[in-house]
């Protein structure tokens, strides 16, 4: 165990507390509690692979056997009135050592009613809600998923204490839990850079067992030690230790967590602990040698613990009763829990989005967003107040921005030069200047890590607005935009993280691979986000209002070019002006056919159907999730044809669920078959002439109708 933290870049950090040389802490702790709240996760360990999984009762199981002590050690030195904590799926010891009930611990991996998601999700994807005291954010089934978020936890810190000038939250600290393997994702170096670049409260807190289910350490990272790799990594503290010594591994968690509580910086800490059973319940660890296994259960911390403790501490029979007490308090625990009834059924498609109960109210979720922390947006009005001359969709959406910043200080603006440049659309131009560099900011390049603070932000009662330059640029953020969407469901109302993440893209002068993807069907398959495409600058106000306002995450696509295109210029609607996700617009009436369409695709359809001289209803759906089912079957079932227009690719494009929808629900009112317009598929083309020939144009748009017309 290195005898001393090391901070990169510094012979020492000021300020931060000294590591104690002895074991002088060991009476500071409440000993009695670590060790049963230690026996209990171990015997909750061996409930489960002993009983629960041979009977089924438990499908998937994760064992913490050997990863007990550091986790529960960490748990008594999260004090702060507002900590966050970011886990994964072997942190069961940590949330019991932070007060999950020993019934909603079982009752989750057993898949029975209530628990953490009410038998939604696999039960070791934990949560903790919480208003004060330490909150733990609802735990992904993917690795290395849970570090960008508890940065965004740790930044809203910063910006509740800052900002807001709520100063309960300045002795506050976030801690992101994690095993060795999980060092080598694309989230912990987003949350490495973002941390020590911004010098946030963050802990980096890594149980290193040497293994990723078989792949060992050295595999992971060079040499196998995160902690010996990271020393040279400015601004951050790194701290190295073994629980086969017990006291000085409590010493030395001590250290870490009050060096970042003081002031100190990020920090971050590595502690060998030995994988006492497989990585899951189906691993019988047949990779590693009768040698290897033997010499881990030699280092078990629960019996190392018990030499450093007994007698000197704690005498051998008071030892011996709280290892009785952790068993008997779990077959207290399975009774309870073996009498609770499966999750009912009926259920399982509630709480994708915010629900309303009988009487009218938001069913709000227990921790998330702006609502849960009592903030009360303006009502809005779905009249629009037309001001002054036409403005483009740009500038439409940066007075939007103005506006809802003014009125909501729990609102900010980040991503990739959103800052100084006013972003490279120009849509958050100025912004900056007015309300100052904590509220509107500039971010490193990691769409993973804008989009994961973005969430832990969310889950701290902030409502984010990020920035992806470019809808291409979000693919590495797809696993955090995913996981958010799920949010509320996989946690039975829980959690959520309501933001709103500006996202530009589409055809502009020209196409290309990586800046003019439209794909907007992938948001639609992305469970529990809104979509809104507006074609013109008032709908853009009203839509970007509406989601600013409301409480679920959504996906703001601006179109670029529709950004500055005199077609979707209007004047400014009014302040209040909102338009409600679902409602479509119907900007044309006729009788021929039906035309439905979205984005930058409804102009073009517009002048076809002005240059054709067919009479048709043209129908703007505006949002896309949810679409507007009921005012594109009514005009359908007037005209008896449909066109649908969009600029995605065609196979599976969005238009496909639209078609069969209708066919479905109209099929006896069709005199013609359902027509669609779309890319083929390919990629977007960059030679104008090329994005010319793959694009529905107004003359392809006006052929299909005069075709549909006269069949």
């Amino acid at each position: 165990m290195n005898a001393s933290p090391k901070l990169a870049g510094s012979p020492k950090l000021a300020g931060s507390p000294k590591l104690a040389a002895s074991h002088s802490n060991a009476n500071a702790l409440d000993w009695r509690t670590v060790v049963r709240q230690i026996a209990t996760s171990r015997a909750l360990d061996d409930l489960e692979e002993s009983t629960l999984v041979p009977e089924r009762k438990v499908l998937y199981q994760f064992s913490a056997r050997g990863h007990e002590l550091t986790q529960v050690l960490l748990a008594h030195q999260l004090t702060g009135s507002h900590d966050g904590v970011g886990a994964y799926y072997r942190s069961r010891p940590l949330l019991l050592g932070l007060g999950l009930g020993l019934e909603d611990a079982l009752g989750s991996t057993m898949m029975r009613a209530g628990g953490m998601s009410d038998g939604r999700d696999i039960g070791v994807v934990f949560n903790l809600p919480r208003k004060a005291g330490a909150c733990v954010l609802p735990v992904c089934g993917g690795v290395g998923t849970q570090y960008t978020p508890a940065v965004g936890w740790a930044q809203a810190l910063r910006y509740r204490a800052g900002v807001l000038g709520d100063r309960q939250f300045d002795d506050s600290i976030a801690v992101a839990h994690g095993g060795d393997a999980s060092t080598a994702t694309n989230g912990f170096w987003a949350a490495l850079n973002i941390v020590t670049t911004e010098r946030l409260p963050f802990l980096f807190f890594i149980e290193d067992n040497g293994y990723g289910i078989s792949v060992p350490s050295r595999q992971q990272t060079p040499g196998g030690n995160i902690a010996k790799n990271l020393e040279g990594f400015r601004g951050l503290r790194v701290l190295d230790g073994d629980s086969a010594d017990p006291l000085s591994t409590a010493a030395l968690i001590e250290n870490a967590v009050m060096g970042v509580r003081s002031g100190g910086g990020p920090a971050l800490i590595r502690l060998q602990v030995p994988r006492l059973s497989g990585h899951s319940g189906q691993d019988t660890q047949a990779y590693k040698s009768a040698g290897e296994i033997a010499a881990e259960r030699e280092r078990d911390p629960l019996s190392k613990l018990r030499a450093q403790l007994v007698p000197e501490v704690l005498a051998a029979a008071e030892w011996d009763l709280q290892i009785l007490q952790a068993r008997e308090a779990v077959e207290q625990a399975l009774a309870a829990v073996e009498r609770r009834p499966p999750p009912r059924q009926g259920r399982a498609t509630r709480f994708v989005f915010s629900e309303f109960a009988a009487d009218g109210s938001l069913e709000l979720q227990q921790q998330g967003g702006t609502r849960c922390e009592g903030f009360v947006p303006p009502p809005g009005s779905v009249h629009a107040n037309p001001l002054g001359p036409r403005i483009n969709l740009v500038t439409a959406v940066r007075r939007t921005l103005d506006h809802e910043l003014s009125v909501n200080p729990r609102m900010l603006i980040f991503g990739e030069d959103v800052g100084r440049k006013g972003g490279v659309h120009a849509a958050t131009l100025g912004l900056q200047e007015k309300f100052g560099s904590g509220r509107v900011f500039d971010t490193s390049l990691s769409e993973e890590g804008i989009i994961g603070r973005a969430v832990g932000m969310a889950a701290a009662g902030l409502m984010p607005v990020p920035e992806i330059q470019f809808r291409k640029y979000a693919d590495p953020a797809a696993e955090q935009l995913n996981d958010c969407g799920t949010m509320r469901w996989r946690t039975m109302n829980r959690f959520a993280a309501p933001m709103v993440v500006r996202i530009p893209g589409g055809f502009f002068k020209c196409g290309d691979p990586w800046h003019s993807q439209s794909n907007e069907v992938q948001w639609l398959h992305g469970l529990g986000w809104r979509v809104a495409m507006p074609s013109n600058a008032q709908d853009a106000v009203g839509l970007l209002r509406s989601a600013l306002r409301g409480n679920d995450p959504t996906i703001f696509f601006e179109h670029r070019s529709l950004l500055d295109g005199s077609w979707a210029r209007r004047a400014y609607p009014g302040d209040e002006f909102v338009v409600p996700f679902g409602n479509a617009a119907l900007l044309r009436e006729g009788t021929a056919l039906t035309v439905v369409s979205w984005g930058a695709m409804v102009e073009r359809c517009e002048q076809a159907i002005v240059g054709s001289g067919i009479s048709a209803d043209l129908l703007d759906l505006r949002s896309l999730c949810p679409w507007d089912r009921e005012a594109t079957l009514a005009s359908v079932r007037k005209t008896r044809r449909c066109l649908i227009v969009h600029e995605d690719t065609m196979t599976a494009g969005f238009g496909a669920e639209i078609a069969a929808v209708i066919a479905k629900e109209a099929f006896f009112d069709l005199d013609a078959p359902i027509d669609r317009l779309a890319m083929p598929d390919v990629p977007s083309p960059h030679n104008p002439l090329l994005l010319d020939e793959v694009l529905p144009s107004v003359e392809t748009i006006s052929r299909a109708l005069r075709n549909l017309a006269e069949i």
